[in-house]
């Protein structure tokens, strides 16, 4: 998730442990170790633009890691702040307690996003997603940040218990809305003669009223957005061929880099690509639009036939911006209320 989420649910967990002359310091730490583990954004080249798809969400939020990512944690903290800690008598170890409950929480909270996290680094590199929650959910963020506030100035652990309660509602309730979606897709894909298969369903952007749904069908993937609440809502969407290299991409050398590089996209995107309708040189992941109805390719990487066998491919991106992103954040706020 966003950062600052992070950092929150950190310092949530980090209440639940300290004492409470510790609360602030716990706070403190719990908040920066929620956030360090996405540190990994910084492995990156200048020369290969799926590096940092490769490295985000990898070793630094496997489970296995947790202890030393801890453990770089404190020892970082005891460094930058070294008169702070020496002034509150905070040891080493109450130190890496908060740190590690802090850091512990990331991956798992990642993991109920939709982007994918590689939890079981080194034994396996699937990428764990349970599609619970959008990647910014006001809605989970803003009443944390209110709750553990309250409960870091009155250093009270009960009010902690009660974010932490919060927390875990707001994740449980979409898991529900997960298999609401997840069965009203099913039989949207029935109603039209379709056996689906590769069904997935994912929050839209910041709320859990409205629901993408990708599924497969000879060939094609159909896109479509399900709002939930009350009465339910079909939006119906689109569909796009399903990308087949030998037919799209007939010129490119199987030897070539950018033909691995297409194999890298494909899995950290599940194997979900297509075509850009607009644009017949570039790939983009199906999962990801602003309106959850619509192909629109948030992001993709872009093959050149003159470009040489040890050649990457170009990554790019493709948020709306200015008038168009007010226009789409319209839209979609008027599925949400159901319009």
């Amino acid at each position: 998730m966003d950062p600052i989420t992070q950092g929150v649910v950190g310092a949530a967990a980090s209440q639940l442990v300290s004492r409470r002359i510790e609360k602030i310091a716990a706070g403190v730490i719990g908040f920066l170790s929620g956030m360090a583990a996405d540190l990994d954004v910084l492995i990156s080249s200048s020369t290969d633009p799926l590096l940092f798809l490769e490295f985000h969400r990898h070793f630094t939020h496997s489970i296995i890691f947790i202890p030393l990512g801890a453990l770089i944690c404190t020892l970082a903290f005891r460094v930058m702040f070294r008169r702070w800690f020496r002034r509150n008598r905070l040891s080493f170890q109450r130190t890496y307690l908060f740190s590690f409950v802090g850091y512990a929480t990331h991956a798992v909270l990642d993991t109920c996003t939709t982007y994918g996290t590689q939890l079981f680094w080194p034994f396996s590199d699937m990428r764990v997603t349970w599609n619970t929650v959008s990647v910014i959910d006001p809605l989970f963020t803003l009443p944390l940040i209110v709750i553990i506030t309250v409960a870091i100035l009155k250093r009270s652990t009960g009010v902690a218990w009660l974010a932490t309660g919060y927390a875990f509602f707001y994740l449980g309730l979409g898991v529900l809305q997960n298999g609401r979606a997840s069965d009203l897709a099913q039989e949207l894909a029935f109603s039209r003669g379709h056996l689906p298969s590769n069904l997935g369903v994912k929050p839209s952007f910041a709320n859990l009223l409205v629901w993408k749904s990708v599924y497969e069908y000879q060939g094609l993937y159909y896109i479509d957005a399900i709002r939930m609440l009350g009465s339910d809502k079909v939006y119906q969407g689109t569909s796009v061929e399903k990308l087949d290299i030998d037919k799209h991409f007939a010129w490119l050398d199987s030897g070539s880099q950018q033909a691995k590089d297409i194999k890298r996209f494909a899995w950290f995107s599940n194997q979900h690509l297509a075509l850009d309708p607009n644009n017949e040189h570039r790939i983009i992941d199906v999962r990801y639009s602003l309106i959850p109805n619509q192909v629109t390719g948030m992001w993709g990487i872009t093959l050149d036939p003159s470009k040489g066998l040890a050649d990457h491919v170009e990554w790019s991106t493709n948020r709306p911006k200015g008038q168009e992103a007010m226009k789409k954040t319209a839209e979609l706020w008027g599925m949400v209320m159901g319009r």
